[in-house]
């Protein structure tokens, strides 16, 4: 088992490599499309806006081969914008069409409450909808670390994994056969967060 971490600019991988090395784990930066050949599971991080991290995969010409890495049925996991950008189409940066691996539409945040800012920064907790490989051991209603001001708006409700409440519900983790994202950011979320990702790394891709 062999992670890769696509590395195009679009995230800080300084701590997802470093949580991987401290769970015993070999990981390598993904910035061409033959580095996908010896890897079994793919993290997709992000930050910034949805189009021009498109822009920045499509630039490195990895946009097919991610999706033909997850028609393979190997493991991949979206972080945060690396989970939005799983997603159909996002609307940050302008109208762009998204790598379409879990059907759904990417949109500014509206929560309904006095005090409530966007971005959505800090600990809240995700509410677990259905049972998943990726949550053993990660009791339901646990806190994570976010940071986004966008959400994910799924086509289908089976998508939705778990659940966040911040002036809305919206889902927090999205999985669809192969492919799994978290709004959330695992490497910064301790123990909890440090869990699920160690969960990834185990998975075969079948739920």
């Amino acid at each position: 088992m062999r992670v890769g971490i696509v590395d195009v600019g679009i995230g800080n991988l300084g701590s997802i490599k470093n949580a991987l090395y401290n769970m015993g784990r070999d990981s390598i930066g993904v910035t061409t499309p033959s580095d996908l050949l010896p890897i079994s599971h793919l993290i997709l991080p992000g930050v910034g806006s949805f189009a021009s991290a498109m822009e920045k995969l499509k630039s490195r010409q990895l946009i097919d081969p991610i999706r033909t890495f997850a028609k393979e049925g190997k493991p991949i996991l979206g972080i945060c914008l690396g989970m939005q950008l799983l997603g159909t189409r996002g609307t940050e940066g302008g109208s762009c069409a998204g790598l379409d691996l879990v059907p759904g539409r990417i949109e500014l945040m509206r929560p309904r409450g006095e005090g409530l800012r966007i971005p959505h920064i800090g600990w809240n907790e995700a509410c677990q909808k259905y049972k998943h490989p990726i949550f053993k051991g990660v009791r339901d209603k646990v806190d994570f670390y976010f940071v986004h001001g966008y959400r994910f708006y799924a086509e289908h409700e089976e998508h939705i994994l778990a659940e966040t409440e911040y002036g809305e519900w919206f889902p927090s983790v999205i999985g669809f056969r192969n492919i799994v994202g978290a709004q959330f950011h695992p490497e910064k979320s301790q123990s909890n967060g440090i869990r699920l990702l160690e969960n990834f790394c185990v998975w075969d891709g079948q739920c």
